[in-house]
């Protein structure tokens, strides 16, 4: 209980994802922040959750990793409760399943006025035609230029 309240380390970036690096085998070639959407069947989320993560392409695929978080509100409701604390969540496509990467963007200029909407990392994956749909910034384009072939 009392390790809610210990101050959190800080991190140096370029440390973590030298650890990163080394705990997945692979380099990693371009990140950025992202929220699922759809598209992954171990993902059985309800309407109102969403799952941030972290985009990753490395020299083996496409990776989706993420990070357990909660308040010490939430911390303290679910331990009087009995609840179980957030799960780390990961997903992995090795780059010779994936069959298309791009990232979709409004065109429309009075869209893009009015009805203001992020980008959307759409990838193809597999031989059934898998689709994983993931909303994140225009820093995305480095992952589909590290995944493109």
């Amino acid at each position: 209980m009392f390790g809610l309240f210990e101050q959190k380390k800080e991190t140096d970036p370029a440390r973590f994802w030298k650890e990163y690096e080394e705990k997945c085998g692979e380099q990693v070639l371009a990140y950025t922040l992202g929220q699922y959407l759809s598209g992954w069947d171990d993902f059985n989320l309800s309407r109102r959750e969403s799952l941030w993560g972290l985009l990753i392409a490395t020299s083996g695929g496409f990776r989706f990793h993420h990070f357990p978080h909660e308040g010490w509100i939430q911390a303290l409701s679910r331990v009087s409760s009995g609840g179980e604390a957030p799960k780390e969540q990961t997903l992995f496509i090795p780059k010779d399943q994936l069959t298309s990467v791009e990232l979709r963007m409004e065109k429309s200029l009075l869209k893009k006025l009015f009805f203001p909407s992020s980008p959307r990392l759409v990838i193809r994956y597999g031989d059934a035609g898998g689709e994983l749909v993931m909303e994140t910034d225009q820093k995305a384009r480095e992952i589909v230029m590290a995944l493109s072939w």
